[in-house]
């Protein structure tokens, strides 16, 4: 069991409906009088508050996830580790915290990867703090799958786009690009098969 679950940092984060309402809260805040970077940072949490809200308007979850998430027989805690500023995470949470809620045994807690940078540290993705990343756990603090930063294809593309591109922000702007095309949706597909292989994994 790490450290951190035993000590209930997880259990600890916020339901989703509150990590909503902190996010919302951010956006409110008045641009007037804000320094040029905390205005690039109210851009970026409106804009993201309009994409999750989009997903959720748009998703319905597969029949494949809704049956891999029946297949889950004992509690489970999904921690998620993330940022309202993050692009990635406005289009994936939102497909996270659906599958989430077709099932009473999972409860999802979200960690702000900012203030949580030791739990981070732990659940690196190629040695970067890339989020979103959901790491389910048994009751008992066994890792029971993970999955994240980015669905499969969005990770070619990022590649892909990092090869084309010196400037940062066309790299991410592509990227966007690509989830509202639709590249967020191949989350659904990804998530069932973690959940299968870990369900598969603890009946061993």
């Amino acid at each position: 069991m790490p450290d951190f679950f035993d000590d209930r940092r997880p259990h600890e984060g916020l339901p989703y409906d509150e990590y909503r309402a902190h996010w919302r809260e951010q956006t409110d805040r008045p641009a007037e009088g804000a320094d040029p970077d905390e205005r690039k940072m109210l851009h970026y949490l409106n804009y993201n508050w309009e994409r999750q809200a989009h997903v959720h308007d748009a998703y319905t979850p597969s029949d494949e996830l809704r049956a891999a998430v029946e297949t889950i027989d004992a509690p489970q805690l999904w921690m998620v580790l993330t940022e309202p500023w993050c692009g990635d995470s406005a289009f994936l949470l939102p497909v996270i915290a659906e599958a989430a809620g077709l099932s009473d045994d999972v409860t999802l807690r979200i960690l702000l990867r900012d203030d949580n940078l030791d739990v981070m540290d732990q659940h690196l993705t190629d040695g970067s703090r890339s989020i979103p990343k959901l790491v389910a756990f048994s009751e008992d603090g066994e890792e029971r799958f993970t999955w994240g930063p980015r669905p499969e294809s969005a990770r070619e593309r990022f590649a892909e786009l990092r090869e084309a591109y010196d400037d940062k922000q066309q790299q991410i702007a592509k990227l966007i690009e690509h989830y509202e095309d639709g590249g967020w949706r191949e989350a659904d597909a990804e998530l069932a098969t973690a959940l299968r292989a870990g369900v598969a994994a603890s009946s061993r």
